[in-house]
């Protein structure tokens, strides 16, 4: 199944490893850096221009999403379960 994150951006849900809110991403956070490394290494996508409310962490990327966190995680959630009823 695939997630929708903003713009024309679709990945597989399988490939999800982390969704990180925007607001927990401050100078002084271990994501901060993390997030700064990724950029770094060319490994950061910003999906859209509009405001990052949301970076989606797969083992290869970095997303900047202007999808909240919470949003992606319903949606994550719904492709889940609609796996098991398949």
């Amino acid at each position: 199944m695939f997630i929708h994150l903003g713009g024309n951006q679709m990945i597989q849900v399988s490939e999800i490893v982390a969704i990180i809110d925007v607001n927990h991403s401050n100078a002084s956070d271990p994501y901060f850096s993390f997030l700064k490394i990724a950029e770094e290494r060319g490994c950061f996508e910003r999906i859209m221009t509009d405001e990052i409310k949301s970076y989606v962490v797969t083992k290869k990327k970095v997303y900047g999403s202007p999808i909240s966190s919470l949003t992606l995680m319903k949606r994550a959630e719904l492709c889940q379960n609609y796996r098991k009823w398949i």
